[in-house]
């Protein structure tokens, strides 16, 4: 290229050049902001990228319950056995019986007492001979005097204050007055089977027990030495430890045969008159 061409060209370039509309110092500002608007820019879309992950991750774990502890049990194996359940009671099993009710009075022949309300009454029941019916019975009458047998079916006499028993088998007997002997209640048995009490007891005995009360008769008469028949015993005395069924009778004295003993039941009620 020539120099006239070369001069031709700087002299047009300069001619067009437009001087800069701002210093250098500006420029070099104007730089900096913008890279800083770059850098706020680049930090807000990730934070914006981390919020918008953070809440698409509660979302997640929102609709499928996540691994919390409250989230329902997963449903049973369809291929597990369903529970059997308990064998209902065999109709032919027998029920259970319930136990008796406690009796409102107890009578221990072994040890002659009558206990009720907390109160032991000394009685004499039936000798040996003449044993007490054992068992639950149920005070079915009483009467303020009833006639019985006394000693051996022999003496009939008024008692007074006697409470009729009647067990569930039809066994009848009775509770009264042993006004015959009194020193007989508790020491030894002279009655034909009935059980017989001294009068204050027999009249208490009378007031507390009414009909439809149970007495329950346990245990068995203990046997007694034999009746004193010795010349010097008083004629129809029973001594204290005699059984009762060998008493001697009014009118007869130690040599007197005994008379004989029919058999009859261990009571024998008969109508007052």
């Amino acid at each position: 290229m020539s120099d006239e061409l070369a001069s031709g060209l700087r002299e047009l370039a300069q001619d067009a050049e437009t001087p800069p509309s701002m210093s250098g110092a500006e420029i070099r500002l104007r730089a900096v902001r913008r890279r800083r608007r770059r850098f706020r820019w680049t930090a807000v879309t990730v934070a914006g990228a981390c919020a918008a992950a953070s809440l698409a991750l509660v979302v997640a774990l929102n609709l499928t319950g996540g691994d919390r502890e409250d989230r329902p049990s997963p449903a049973a194996s369809p291929t597990a056995p369903p529970s059997t359940p308990s064998p209902a009671a065999s109709p032919t099993a027998p029920p259970s019986t319930p136990s008796p009710a406690a009796p409102d009075a107890t009578v221990d022949l072994s040890r002659r007492m009558l206990t009720v309300a907390g109160r032991d009454l000394p009685i004499s029941s039936g000798s040996v001979r003449y044993p007490t019916a054992t068992g639950r019975m149920m005070v079915v009458t009483k009467d303020s005097v009833r006639t019985l047998s006394l000693f051996a079916g022999k003496d009939l006499q008024k008692v007074a204050w006697v409470i009729g028993l009647r067990a569930a088998d039809g066994t009848t007997n009775f509770v009264g007055t042993l006004t015959s002997d009194e020193k007989a209640p508790g020491n030894y048995d002279v009655t034909t089977g009935w059980i017989g009490l001294r009068r204050a007891d027999a009249v208490w005995l009378y007031k507390q027990l009414e009909p439809g009360a149970v007495i329950e008769i346990r245990g068995a008469t203990t046997p007694t030495p034999a009746t004193d028949l010795s010349p010097s015993a008083t004629v129809g005395t029973v001594l204290p430890g005699g059984t009762g069924g060998a008493a001697t009778y009014p009118g007869r004295t130690a040599d007197t045969p005994a008379p004989s003993v029919p058999t009859e039941p261990s009571v024998v009620a008969v109508p007052a008159g």
